[in-house]
């Protein structure tokens, strides 16, 4: 675009250190909000922003903002990203897109009825095995697809959830909306959209930490007849140890692996191999633990092509509502042990 976007970021913790950089790279960071002076200021001092401490304040003074980048707590992400799109603005918002399929509907609508985009983070799908692998069963290489794996094994201890809005219910959710609504996302944009759902879920070693369940054993159906499973917890001793996704099809077997989809371990396909992978960017850190790998680049160079009218948007509300609501599929039907 000939004169860069200017945006407004809500929420200033750590992800939004990490939108903040590719704003500036590509625009023009121009306002930053926070309940906490502090986060709101500092962050705003770094980039020549100015700080407010409410996003209602921040909207009262956004003639200048093009876009709203919505960084906070996971049940905050409707009401935000909602009044920044009757505000006027389109709204990149990160994972999950929201904590129930109702909000996401109602994000949807608020769009349409601004006339606004509506972006959802999912970085992981530009992860180069994950972009490779997506191709191949876009060109049908693996043949029909008959049952797929997802494993997520992390770690995430006491201090990790110490005096923050992560492990409670209202504003995390659960653990397959904060730590691993990348990894379902990622079963829905390359296998389909998911049927029927049974399992078990369990808190085991957060008991009096989190209000929710630190892992759990998911069977499911999907609509084009493939089956499949998710185990994961982040119960792993003291370190992450895998977050890997296995495809069994008529015509292959492939396995995308690593702590976070980041390599292709396996590939047994019928007359054709994956070669030449672009290596991948480094994962999110926050403090001793990583997170999945940090495709934000990628996330803001394709807003940046959508509202220049050059590109196809990555990830629509739509494919966020999905996310969600297979995460509530999967809450609603799995029992508690």
């Amino acid at each position: 675009m000939s004169t860069p976007l200017k945006f407004a970021i809500v929420g200033c913790g750590r992800i939004a250190q990490r939108h903040a950089e590719h704003i500036q790279r590509l625009g023009k960071l121009i306002a930053v909000c926070d309940i906490d002076p502090k986060k709101a200021k500092d962050l705003a001092d770094k980039y020549q922003a100015k700080a407010y401490g409410s996003i209602d304040e921040l909207l009262k003074n956004s003639k200048e903002i093009d876009v709203v980048s919505v960084c906070s707590p996971n049940g905050l992400h409707a009401e935000h990203s909602i009044k920044s799109l009757q505000a006027g603005l389109h709204v990149l918002c990160e994972k999950p897109m929201a904590l129930s399929v109702q909000d996401c509907g109602d994000m949807i609508t608020a769009a349409e009825r601004a006339n606004k985009r509506l972006f959802i983070v999912k970085q992981n799908r530009f992860n180069p095995p994950v972009a490779a692998v997506k191709k191949l069963i876009d060109e049908k290489k693996l043949g029909k697809i008959y049952s797929v794996q997802l494993s997520c094994f992390w770690n995430r201890n006491e201090e990790y959830y110490k005096n923050s809005w992560k492990g409670t219910k209202d504003l995390d959710g659960g653990t397959l909306y904060t730590q691993f609504s990348h990894f379902v996302d990622l079963l829905y944009w390359m296998i389909g959209d998911i049927k029927e759902v049974a399992g078990f879920t369990g808190n085991m070693g957060h008991d009096g930490i989190i209000e929710f369940e630190d892992n759990g054993v998911i069977s499911l159906r999907f609509y084009n007849g493939a089956i499949g499973t998710i185990n994961y917890t982040v119960n792993s001793h003291k370190k992450n140890m895998e977050g890997s996704l296995t495809i069994f099809g008529e015509k292959g077997t492939i396995k995308i692996g690593g702590q976070y989809l980041n390599e292709l371990e396996y590939q047994d396909i019928e007359g054709y191999v994956i070669k030449d992978l672009p290596p991948g960017n480094p994962p999110n850190q926050y403090g001793q633990y990583q997170g999945s790998m940090s495709n934000h680049d990628k996330v803001y160079e394709n807003l940046i092509e959508v509202l220049s009218g050059n590109g196809i948007i990555a990830t629509n509300g739509f494919e966020g509502l999905k996310t969600v609501e297979i995460i509530d599929k999967i809450y609603t039907n799995a029992k508690t042990v």
